[in-house]
This record gives structure tokens, C-alpha cells and sequence, in this order.
């Protein structure tokens, strides 16, 4: 298991080094862009396959319990510490990284994006694949600061170098909003390790803030919260975000969503939460109103998009619908109760497989129709996806309907959740204001539902007869990407016992201050 979580950690920042180097000539075969391509889809196949093996041997009977645990002294002098481990919490984030870039390196095999050579391509992938499994399994603050940083590179030139109009603009804004906000997470960091004395998070999560005074605690949360805000991104700090996925390509769309916004929430729920419950007891409400007004503002700015003669791109609705669910994501973390936590990670999870298959589905559209702008899609009577592409025009509005929180799955049960944490959170938060919050996320759920279903009856409804040209439905590569979403989508709304059975016991944990 130790090595198992070594391995997943390291092995994809070995085969980006690899994938840079020249290919031994039994392995060039006749094209040496698709046998680099083909490197991409056999590293990342082999890290799923490990992360699957670790999922099977994880104690499913004790999953409050860090497993697999490595931890070396790395740099004495400061006591950081080679420490890595997972838990109920990180185990279904592992997995989901290593699914969403295995499937990505698939797409790409395929329909690799256009731009500069695939060597450099995979091996931005992999080292993006690194720092993100690094960041769920690591367990010292400055590791999980590197883990953390280690993406922002990588992503910046994927949208760089292989996105499409105003992607240097788009790719600076990214960086620039992220490292400003890297910055301060940084001193929140450094001021809870040296006033606690140790950066390890098992020992700062079991010590539960008694080792730091309340003025500590307060201005850490602060200083941390502003990076994990920018990252997940919260309202008003998410400006980035349309502009970055509007411009990345396809399979930068499906990671930035799918997986690097996790890392923002995912901070929020394994430091904050456990090692500094005073601090984030002052700044509950707060972050609670900011998550309400992100779940009203992505809603809106996604109705706006949706409206015909607005030129929307469908691409950035989606994104600011990634503003909206997040919000439900915060709002849970800002009950702090369990029922609000578990909450909180499953619509991680949940917000992970649909508008990761979202995005693939637009990048499908788009690479059809030549655009992704809504008015132009839809035309007259619409784009009539339903008679052209039926089996495409089903499974678009199969994920519009999974966003919405349809009853039976994923995204269901995780706004549930979070709306009923905050209908009881914890003790000494404003009941009043939290009955508030939820009534507010409610009403943001309707406006979801809203603009999907004007989404799905402009793009798959219409008279195919307006649209004379044929395009293909869906191909077998493009099956081969999106079928394990579609289908985990199904089986988490069908069964979130899987997935609960496994938080729970960890978040009460988290929750309780390292008691079981």
C-alpha cells in the first residue's frame, strides 16, 4: 500500500520526464507523435489501474484511519517531513484524478489539440497529473504548498499553447490571480507551523487548535482561505475562471474543472476545518454568504448566456456554472457539521463527473459545428442535436439533467446535503442566517435547472431540416472517454453509500478533533 502510494505520486512525473526523452526506435513505430500520445494513455492507464488496486485494499471498515502511509524526515531543521497517507476523504479525489487524466490522455490520443508537439503536450499532462495526486496524499502544510503550486505551470501553457482564441490573456490571468493568492495561503501556512511548532497535518488536525491562540487561527484562515478561495473559486474571486476555460481546449477544460478546483475545497475541509475551528468559527457566516451569492451569480450569469441574441458561448456557461456549484461546496464546508461536510465532498466528486463530461460533450459540439456560441449553434429553431447526433443530443442533455440535481443522481445528493447541514449548523453559528443561506441555495437550484433546460432545448431540440450538412454522432474514442463518467453518475446517485460510507467516518473525525 506504501508503495502503491509512492508510486501513484511519483510515476507520473517520471513518465513526463520520459515522454521528453527520445523514444527507444522499437517503440517509435511509424509515427513518433502517436507513439509519445500513445506513452501518455499507458502512464496514466497504469496510474488508474494502481489507484484502483489502492481503492480495493484500502480498510474500507476503518476509513477515518490514514493508510498507506509514508513519512521521512525531509528537511530536519523545520521538522517538514516526507509524509503521505489517505483517508475516506482523499482515497474517491485520488481516484478521480487518476480517472479524469487517463481519459483525457484517451480523448487526446485521438483528437490530440492543435498546437506545438505532443511530447511537450503528454508530459504537461503527467506533470499536471503529479502535483495534483500529490496534493490529495500529502500530509505536511509546505508539501501540500509545493503539491499545490506544482500544477499552476503546467495548466498555464496547456491553455497557452493549446487553447483557443485569447488564450494568452486568459492563461496570464489564471496564473497571475492564482500565485497572488499562493502567496498569501503561504504565510497562513507558515504562521500555523512555526506558532504550533510542526508543519504535519495528522498532528496539527489531532491538536484541533489547542496549540494556537484564537488571533492565530482567525488571521490563518484568513490568509488560507484567500488561496483556496482563488482556486476553487469562489464569488468574487472566480473572474479568472470563464476566461480560463472558454480559452483551454478540451481536456484542459475537463482537468481545470474536474480536478484542480477540488484542490481549493479539498484545503478547506482537511486544514482549516480540523486545525483551526476557531478561526474558521469567526468566518463561517462569511464564507456561507459568499458561497450563496456564487450559487445566485453563476446561475444568473448562465441564464444571461443562455438567452437567445446574447452570443453565448456554451463553453462559458458551463464554466460559470462551475461558480454555482462550487458555491453549494462552500456552503456545506461552512456548516460545519457533518451532515454539511459530507455533503460538501460529495458534490466534489459529483461536480467532478458531470461537468467533466459536460465539457468534453461542448469541446464534441464545437469540434462539429466549428463554434461553440450558442446563437449561431441554435439558429433559427435550434441546433436539433436530438434528429442529427441523437446518441450526442442524449447524452448532453443527460449531463444538463445530472447538473440540475436530478433525484437518482450524482449531483443530487450532494446539494441535498449541504442545504439540509445548513438547515442545523453547528452549534454557536446563526441559525437564522444559515436558514437564510439555504433558503437562497434553494432558490439557486431552480435557476440551474432554468438555464440547463433552455441549454438542452436550444442545442438538441429543433428542425434538423434547417441544418442540411450531416455530422457524426458519437465516435468510438470519444464512447470509450465518456462512458465511465456517464456511468458513475449514475451509480453515485444510485448509491451513495459507496461514497458516504467512506467520508463519514473521516469527516466525524476531522470534525471531533482527531478522535474517532
Amino acid at each position: 500500500m506504501q508503495f502503491l502510494l509512492a508510486f501513484i505520486v511519483v510515476g507520473p512525473l517520471v513518465g513526463a520526464v520520459a515522454a521528453l526523452l527520445p523514444a527507444p526506435p522499437g517503440l517509435k513505430g511509424k509515427s513518433p507523435d502517436q507513439a509519445v500520445l500513445r506513452h501518455g494513455v499507458t502512464v496514466t492507464g497504469a496510474i488508474l489501474v494502481a489507484a484502483i488496486v489502492l481503492a480495493l485494499g484500502f480498510d474500507h471498515d476503518h476509513p477515518s484511519k490514514m493508510q498507506a502511509t509514508t513519512d521521512i524526515s525531509w528537511i530536519p531543521a523545520l521538522d517538514v517531513r516526507i509524509h503521505l497517507g489517505i483517508d475516506g476523504i482523499s482515497l474517491p479525489l485520488l481516484v478521480l484524478t487518476a480517472l479524469l487524466t487517463f481519459l483525457c490522455a484517451v480523448y487526446s490520443y485521438v483528437k490530440m489539440p492543435d498546437g506545438p508537439s505532443p511530447k511537450a503536450f503528454v508530459a504537461l499532462l503527467l506533470f499536471l497529473e503529479s502535483g495534483t495526486l500529490a496534493t490529495f496524499a500529502v500530509l505536511d502544510l509546505l508539501l501540500f504548498f509545493l503539491a499545490f503550486e506544482m500544477v499552476l505551470i503546467p495548466m498555464y501553457f496547456l491553455i497557452a499553447r493549446w487553447g483557443g482564441a485569447q488564450r494568452q490573456a486568459a492563461a496570464w490571468k489564471f496564473i497571475l490571480y492564482t500565485l497572488l493568492g499562493s502567496v498569501i495561503m503561504l504565510l497562513g501556512l507558515l504562521l500555523i507551523g512555526l506558532n504550533s511548532g510542526t508543519f504535519d497535518m495528522v498532528a496539527l488536525a489531532t491538536d484541533n487548535g489547542r496549540g494556537l491562540t484564537s488571533s492565530v487561527q482567525v488571521i490563518a484562515v484568513l490568509a488560507i482561505g484567500i488561496g483556496l478561495a482563488v482556486k476553487t473559486p469562489m464569488w468574487p474571486l472566480h473572474s479568472w475562471l470563464p476566461d480560463a476555460h472558454t480559452a483551454a481546449p478540451t481536456v484542459g477544460s475537463v482537468l481545470l474543472a474536474g480536478v484542480l478546483l477540488k484542490m481549493g475545497t479539498y484545503g478547506f475541509v482537511r486544514i482549516l476545518l480540523p486545525v483551526a475551528p476557531d478561526g474558521m468559527h469567526t468566518f463561517a457566516p462569511y464564507l456561507a454568504a459568499f458561497a450563496v451569492a456564487g450559487i445566485i451569480y453563476g446561475s444568473l450569469a448562465c441564464l444571461a448566456l443562455a438567452r437567445p441574441g446574447s452570443k453565448g458561448d456554451l463553453k462559458r456557461l458551463i464554466a460559470y456554472s462551475s461558480v454555482g456549484h462550487m458555491g453549494f461546496v462552500l456552503l456545506g464546508i461552512a456548516t460545519m457539521t457533518p451532515t454539511g461536510v459530507n455533503g460538501a465532498l460529495f458534490a466534489n466528486i459529483a461536480h467532478g463527473l458531470i461537468t467533466g463530461l459536460l465539457f468534453f460533450l461542448v469541446g464534441a459540439v464545437k469540434d462539429r459545428y466549428g463554434t461553440a456560441d450558442l446563437d449561431t449553434l441554435s439558429g433559427a429553431t435550434g441546433a436539433a442535436l436530438y434528429g442529427r447526433a441523437p446518441r450526442l443530443g442524449g447524452l448532453l442533455a443527460f449531463a444538463a439533467v445530472a447538473s440540475l440535481g436530478l433525484p437518482g443522481l450524482a449531483g443530487f445528493w450532494g446539494e441535498m446535503l449541504t442545504l439540509f447541514g445548513a438547515f442545523d449548523p453547528a452549534q454557536g453559528l446563526s441559525r437564522p442566517a444559515f436558514l437564510t443561506f439555504m433558503s437562497i441555495g434553494a432558490f439557486g437550484t431552480l435557476l440551474t435547472a432554468a438555464y440547463m433546460l433552455i441549454v438542452v432545448r436550444r442545442v438538441c431540440m429543433g428542425d434538423k431540416r434547417e441544418e442540411p450538412h450531416p455530422i457524426p454522432d458519437i465516435q468510438p474514442y470519444e464512447f470509450a472517454a465518456w462512458t465511465p463518467l456517464a456511468a458513475l453518475t449514475v451509480l453515485a446517485g444510485l448509491w451513495p453509500a459507496a461514497l458516504l460510507g467512506l467520508t463519514d467516518p473521516a469527516v466525524q473525525k476531522l470534525l471531533a478533533g482527531g478522535k474517532s
